[in-house]
C-alpha cells in the first residue's frame, strides 16, 4: 500500500451515512455514559471489532495501514466510538496469540469483544495443571459490551515470583469469561465518557492453562504478518490516529467559513496554519507507517529505524493534534466551552484521550 501525499481527510476513510449514524447519537451516549445501542449496533454490522482478526474467525483481517484509516475515519465521527472500537478491535487482535481451541471457543460469537488492560496489576499463582488468578484493572474501555477480558499477571510459583533472566518478573496475558469478573464503575472523566472504562478484577479465580498466552510474533499460533508486528508500535499507532481523528472534525467545527462573523473571532489565517502543521503530522505519520509496514511484508533486516520512525511519528502525531486544537480553542467563542456542544465535547474526549501513557513524548 503506497500512500500519495497529502492522506486525505479521515472523513473519506469511512462510509458516510454509517458515519451519520456514530455522529448522530454521540450526545446521547454521553449521556447514557456508554455507547448509544445503535452506535453498537453499527460496531457489529461493520465487523469493526474485527479489524485485524482472520476472515476464517469472521473477521476483516485488514492491513496495518488499512485499520489506523479506518480508525481515523472513526475518530472524525466520535471519539467515544472511536476509542472502543481501538482498544477492543487492539484486543481481538490477540486472537493471533491465543490456543487455537480457546480462540475457535471465544470467536464463535459474531459479537465477540475482548476489553482489558495492559497493566500488570494481577498475579497468576501456577499450580502445575492450572493457575490462579487474583487482580484487579483498571481502564477496561468496552467493558459494558466485553464477552470476555484479557489481563497481565506476574506469575508466581512455589511462593516465590518468577523472574526473567534480566532479574524482571515474568509476565503473562490472561484470559477471564465475562461472567468470571466482577466490574467496577470507576469511570469518571470529562471526555470519552461513553467508552465506558470500567475497572473490572477477579478474586482466586481458577483458570486453566490455555486461558494464558504471550504477546511476541515468536508466540504467534496464527501466521499473519499482523501478528507478527511488533505490538508496541502497532499500539501507539492506533491510539495516535484517534487523536488525529478528533482534532480534525475540531477543526472542521470552528471552520471560520462555517460561521457567521460574530459566532467566533478564529481568523482563517490562524486556522489555516493550525490545519497545515496537523496536516503535516498526519502526513509524516502515514509515510512513517506505509514504509514500516512494506519492510515488514517483505520481511527486511534492520527494522528497528523504520519502527522507531513509527514511534517518533506516533508521538508527534498525537502532541500535533493536541498543541494545534489548543491554539485555536480560545478564538471559538463559548459554544467550544458549553458541555452541550459537539465541538465541546470532542475537546473533552480529545484530552481525556491525551492522557494514554503511550502517547507521551
Amino acid at each position: 500500500m503506497i500512500q500519495t501525499l497529502p492522506i486525505p481527510h479521515p472523513a473519506s476513510f469511512i462510509d458516510a451515512a454509517v458515519a451519520g449514524t456514530i455522529i448522530e447519537y454521540a450526545a446521547a451516549a454521553e449521556q447514557l455514559q456508554y455507547l448509544h445501542p445503535e452506535q453498537v449496533s453499527v460496531i457489529h454490522q461493520q465487523k469493526w471489532l474485527k479489524l485485524f482478526v482472520p476472515v476464517t474467525f469472521g473477521g476483516l483481517q485488514l492491513s496495518l495501514p488499512e485499520a489506523l484509516q479506518k480508525e481515523e475515519g472513526l475518530a472524525w465521527a466520535d471519539g467515544s466510538t472511536a476509542w472502543t472500537v481501538t482498544l477492543c478491535s487492539g484486543a481481538n487482535w490477540f486472537v493471533g496469540f491465543l490456543d487455537p481451541t480457546l480462540a475457535k471457543e471465544l470467536f464463535s460469537n459474531p459479537q465477540v469483544c475482548l476489553a482489558g488492560s495492559g497493566r500488570a496489576t494481577g498475579k497468576a499463582t501456577d499450580l502445575g495443571d492450572a493457575y490462579e488468578v487474583t487482580g484487579h484493572w483498571n481502564y477496561a474501555t468496552g467493558a459494558f459490551m466485553a464477552t470476555a477480558f484479557t489481563a497481565n499477571c506476574v506469575i508466581e510459583k512455589d511462593d516465590q515470583l518468577l523472574q526473567n533472566n534480566d532479574g524482571s518478573p515474568v509476565i503473562k496475558s490472561f484470559v477471564f469469561l465475562r461472567k468470571e469478573v466482577s466490574l467496577h464503575p470507576t469511570w469518571k472523566t470529562i471526555g470519552m465518557i461513553a467508552t465506558a472504562s470500567n475497572s473490572f478484577g477477579v478474586q482466586r479465580l481458577r483458570v486453566p492453562k490455555n486461558r494464558s498466552f504471550i504477546i511476541a510474533g515468536a508466540s504467534a499460533t496464527l501466521q499473519l504478518p499482523v501478528y507478527m508486528y511488533p505490538f508496541q508500535q502497532l499500539a501507539e499507532a492506533t491510539l495516535a490516529v484517534n487523536s488525529s481523528g478528533m482534532a480534525m472534525r475540531f477543526f472542521d467545527l470552528c471552520q471560520p467559513a462555517n460561521h457567521g462573523t460574530n459566532a467566533i473571532t478564529l481568523s482563517l489565517d490562524r486556522w489555516m496554519t493550525g490545519h497545515t502543521v496537523l496536516q503535516t503530522a498526519r502526513n509524516d505519520f502515514y509515510t512513517a507507517i506505509d514504509q514500516s509496514w512494506r519492510a515488514h511484508l517483505l520481511k527486511q533486516r534492520d527494522q528497528e529505524q523504520l519502527l522507531n520512525a513509527v514511534a517518533n511519528a506516533s508521538r508527534n502525531l498525537a502532541a500535533i493534534a493536541r498543541q494545534s486544537v489548543d491554539k485555536i480553542y480560545p478564538y471559538c467563542g463559548l459554544q467550544a466551552a458549553n458541555p452541550a456542544t459537539e465541538i465541546n465535547r470532542v475537546w473533552r474526549n480529545l484530552h481525556t484521550a491525551s492522557q494514554h501513557s503511550l502517547l507521551l513524548m
